[in-house]
C-alpha cells in the first residue's frame, strides 16, 4: 500500500483504523462471570466466593464477582433474564422452574436454565427457643415460625415440609418471611420461637444461634419426608452439629445444583465446570457442607438438561 499522496486527515484515519484492528477486542458480556448466591449468612455465599477465587484463578480473560441474593428462585429468575452465569439453587426449586410452577413463584417455564453439575446436599433444619415448648413438628402450632425469605428455596421447603405433617401457614401463631440472619435475630430477641433454615449443615447462622440461646433441633420424621416425596429424601443432622446437640436428628434433604444459561459458549462452561469440579478442597475450605460434594454423583439423577460445556467436562472424568 502507497501513503504518497495521501491527505493528512485520510492518514489519520487510515493509521487509527489499523491501531483498532491490531488492538485487544473489548470484553463482551459473556466475560463477566456473576455468581448468583444467597443471604451472607447462609453456605451459597461463602460457596459463591470460592468459586469466584477458582475461577479468576484457573479462567484467562474473565472477570468474576459474587452476588448476594434471596437464593434458589431469585437466582433462577435472575439467570433466565441474563442477569447471571452461575447460580445455586435447590433441586425442587430447579424443577419448579423447568416447569413454570407459578405457585412457587414462576409466571412461565425458565427453558434457557441448563446445569453445570450437582454439588451439596441442604438439610431441612427447625429449631426451636427450648422456652418455646416446641418439640416436634405438630407442637409448631399456634407458634411463631420464620420460613425464609419470600418465594425462596428455603420457603419452598417449609411449605413441603407442613404439608407433609398436614399442616399450613394457618396453623402456625405468626408466619415471618426473613433470610437466614434476621430470622436469628428475631429468635435472640425473642419474638420468634422457631426458624426454618434449609442449608448445609453448619450454617453460621444457626451456629450463632445456639451460642446465643438453648435450642432445639426439631426431627421431622421419615414417614412425613416420605409423604412429602421426591427429590425430598431423608437423611440426619449429626449429634454436635451445632452446641448443645446431644443427638442425631432425622431430617429432609433436598440436592443443590449449580445452574447456568444455555446461550453460553460451550468452551466457557466446560472451563468453568473444570475450574469448580477441579478443585472441590477449596470449596471445602470455605464451608465444611462442601464435604458432601459427590463427583461421582454430581452429572446424575438431573432435574433438567445439562449444558454440553459441562457435559464435556463429565465426560472427559468417565463420570456421565
Amino acid at each position: 500500500m502507497s501513503f504518497k499522496g495521501m491527505s493528512f486527515r485520510s492518514g489519520l484515519l487510515l493509521v487509527t483504523a489499523v491501531v483498532a484492528l491490531a488492538a485487544p477486542p473489548q470484553a463482551r458480556a459473556a466475560d463477566f462471570i456473576n455468581i448468583l448466591t444467597g443471604g451472607q449468612a447462609g453456605v451459597y455465599y461463602p460457596l459463591g466466593v470460592a468459586v469466584e477465587k477458582l475461577i479468576a484463578a484457573n479462567m484467562k480473560d474473565v472477570r468474576p464477582s459474587t452476588q448476594a441474593t434471596k437464593a434458589s428462585v431469585e437466582n433462577l429468575q435472575l439467570l433466565e433474564d441474563g442477569k447471571g452465569e452461575i447460580a445455586f439453587t435447590l433441586g425442587d426449586s430447579l424443577q419448579f422452574a423447568w416447569d413454570g410452577n407459578e405457585d412457587a413463584g414462576f409466571k412461565a417455564p425458565l427453558k434457557k436454565l441448563r446445569v453445570i453439575g450437582g454439588i451439596y446436599p441442604n438439610y431441612v433444619q427447625i429449631v426451636a427457643s427450648k422456652d418455646s415448648g416446641i418439640r416436634s413438628l405438630t407442637d409448631m402450632k399456634g407458634k411463631r415460625l420464620s420460613v425464609g425469605a419470600p418465594k425462596s428455596g428455603t420457603e419452598l421447603n417449609s411449605r413441603a415440609i407442613l404439608q407433609g405433617a398436614g399442616m399450613s401457614y394457618k396453623d402456625l401463631g405468626k408466619v415471618e418471611y426473613l433470610p437466614f440472619a434476621e430470622s436469628v435475630d428475631l429468635m435472640k430477641n425473642r419474638q420468634l420461637d422457631s426458624t426454618l433454615q434449609s442449608a448445609g449443615l453448619g450454617v453460621s447462622s444457626l451456629r450463632d444461634l445456639a451460642t446465643s440461646i438453648d435450642m432445639v433441633v426439631v426431627e421431622v420424621p421419615a414417614d412425613i419426608i416420605k409423604k412429602v416425596g421426591a427429590p425430598y429424601a431423608a437423611g440426619v443432622i449429626p449429634k454436635g452439629t451445632y452446641q448443645g446437640q446431644d443427638k442425631d436428628v432425622t431430617t429432609a434433604v433436598i440436592p443443590n445444583y449449580l445452574v447456568t444459561r444455555a446461550n453460553l459458549s460451550d468452551d466457557m462452561v466446560y472451563q468453568m465446570t473444570k475450574a469448580i469440579y477441579d478443585n472441590i478442597p477449596a470449596l471445602i475450605a470455605a464451608h465444611s457442607a462442601a464435604k458432601d460434594i459427590d463427583l461421582k454423583q454430581a452429572a446424575k439423577n438431573l432435574p433438567i438438561p445439562m449444558h454440553p460445556g459441562a457435559e464435556k467436562y463429565f465426560k472427559e472424568k468417565g463420570l456421565m
